[in-house]
């Protein structure tokens, strides 16, 4: 049977939307597994626009939507219109747009919200029992939305492969159960159907990212 997955995006780049590589491997691993793709993003104004050449904020302003479709080759659709029981699976790609335009993670930290027509979703998706996985830092979100759940976001313990080690603490300290995990491994919370890996949130090779987001796509399709 074909499984249909919801795909939410936040915009197209990696300081300010959804992380570029990562929503191609994730597309490319979906088609190779028949699975049929629809693409959603908030049509909101995103928290900012970076330059991406120099890493720093400008003044412009852009659409999340409008935005994402450069990902989605101009096939998305509101996130407004996302009907959970059209879909068996929910997948969220990384990228600093989790942590700004679906949630306000990169302001706030430890105090943020998911916004709540994302944390409606992902709400909606869990009580339905069906599938969810997420990857980078966007298992901030399931943190929120699904309290006490299994999430990996990489390693605990800080060094040069894996810079972000923090937010794995700051996930404990929410109540989640986090699991130290390698680049090419994932986490699956079977009691609440979730799978998260860490791709960008370590410094590894591209084709190992690739890779570790195959596996993603593998568990999440089965638990569908």
């Amino acid at each position: 049977m074909v499984k249909r997955v919801a795909l939410i995006l936040a915009g197209c780049g990696v300081y300010d939307g959804t992380e570029i590589h990562e929503a191609s491997a994730i597309l490319v691993h979906l088609s190779r597994a028949g699975a049929k793709v629809q693409m959603f993003a908030p049509n909101v104004e995103m928290m900012h626009v970076v330059n991406h050449c120099e890493g720093k904020p400008s003044t412009e302003k852009r659409n999340v939507m409008h935005e994402s479709a450069r990902i989605a080759r101009g096939d998305v659709s509101d996130l407004a219109k996302l009907n959970v029981a059209d879909f068996d699976v929910l997948i969220i790609p990384g990228g600093f747009g989790a942590a700004k335009n679906l949630s306000d993670w990169a302001t706030k930290g430890k105090e943020y919200s998911v916004k709540p027509q994302v944390e409606k979703i992902i709400k909606s998706f869990h009580q339905a029992g069906k599938p969810i996985a997420m990857c980078c830092i966007a298992p901030v979100l399931a943190a929120k939305a699904i309290p006490g759940c299994e999430i990996t976001v990489g390693h605990d313990c800080e060094c040069e492969k894996w810079p972000n080690a923090a937010v794995a603490k700051s996930m404990e300290e929410l109540g989640c159960k986090h699991v130290n995990k390698n680049v090419e491994e994932v986490h699956v919370d079977k009691k609440n159907k979730l799978v998260t890996t860490s791709a960008f949130m370590c410094n590894a090779q591209l084709h190992e990212i690739h890779d570790g987001l195959g596996v993603m796509v593998t568990e999440v399709l089965k638990l569908a």
